[in-house]
Formats: C-alpha cells, structure tokens, sequence
C-alpha cells in the first residue's frame, strides 16, 4: 500500500492533523518533514539548561524541544531546544503545545547548534531572523563547538548582541536578568564553577 503524504493549504489545516505518532514535523511549502531526533550532546546541554530555568523560574514555565513556535516564512514553525515561557501562557498550551503568532511571544528562546555547517547557518541565520520577526524579546545560541552563549536582545525589532559569553564568564540575560549562570555550567567544561 502507497501511503500519501498529506499537502497543508494553511497552518490551521496543519494544526488539526494527527498521524497517531508523537512525530515532530516541520511545514515545510505545505509539506511534512520529520524533524530529526537530536544529537546525544545536545541533549545533555538542554537538560542542563532545563534544569537551572527550572530551579529558578518553575517547571512550568520551561519548555523542551516539543513546544512549537508558529512563525512566517519556511518552514512555517520551529521546535526550539528550550523555550522559557509566560505564565500566561500555560493555560493557553494545554491542549497543544504550540505558540501561535498570535499569541504574546515567549520571553526567550535557546538554541543549541547541532554539528554541521548547514545547522550552523540555520540557528545563527535563518532561526534568528524567524525568531526576531515574531518579536521574541531575546534569543540565545548554544554552540558546543566554541563553547560560547551568543545572547540576543531585540531592539527596535532587531536582534542585537548583548554578548558572547564563554568560560566561568556570567551569561548576561535582559530578560532575567536575576540568572547566575555561565557557558562553563552550560557545557560542563573542563573548568570547574
């Protein structure tokens, strides 16, 4: 038997599909594409962020990779490694985890940089451009590789940088600005905090 993919004519029509897996897809041009599971490192980084957003904000407010942000452009939405959401907006996602354009956006989202250049380019381009366009107020970067934290701020609708911080250096955050957090923390590096 030949199984169709199914072809979206909008976001809502997207909404309401179920294909009876716990899948995550990106809408891509109408299309599905299975968004692929992360890599065991990167893993470990966001349970570490998870973890400290949690102890200092509340569990509830801290969102994993399956929350969904609706965003314009292709693909149509995106499933950030960590997403710090407002009170408001835990009833809103009971029934579905997605943030919707519009909805107020979240106060920050995180990134970490999956291995490869077109992933790079992806979380330092084209998320960032998604991500500023539904005015999130501030965007962090993870990446392994250089072990840094690019924090984000909008200003005047645009991304600005607040810092890149790496080391046993304070993550600056505009947003909560209450965190006592560094890269070194982040990545378990070899330094002790």
């Amino acid at each position: 038997m030949i199984q169709v993919k199914p072809r979206f004519q909008s976001f809502e029509e997207y909404l309401s599909y179920d294909d009876g897996t716990d899948n995550l897809y990106e809408l891509f041009n109408g299309e599905l594409i299975e968004v692929p599971p992360e890599s065991g490192e990167n893993v470990q980084i966001t349970n570490r962020l998870f973890l400290f957003f949690a102890l200092s904000l509340g569990s509830d407010r801290v969102r994993d990779h399956g929350l969904e942000l609706e965003v314009r452009g292709e693909p149509r939405n995106r499933y950030p490694d960590l997403t710090i959401i407002r009170e408001e907006h835990i009833q809103q996602l009971a029934k579905r985890n997605t943030i919707r354009l519009s909805m107020t956006p979240p106060p920050l989202v995180i990134e970490v940089v999956s291995p490869g250049e077109l992933q790079r380019d992806r979380d330092y381009v084209a998320k960032r451009l998604q991500y500023q366009d539904c005015g999130i107020p501030e965007y962090w970067i993870g990446d392994p590789q250089s072990q840094t934290v690019l924090v984000l701020e909008l200003v005047e609708n645009i991304y600005t940088e607040v810092g890149s911080f790496s080391g046993k250096e304070r993550i600056s955050s505009t947003q909560f600005r209450e965190l006592n957090i560094t890269a070194a923390q982040i990545f378990k590096t070899s330094q002790k905090s």
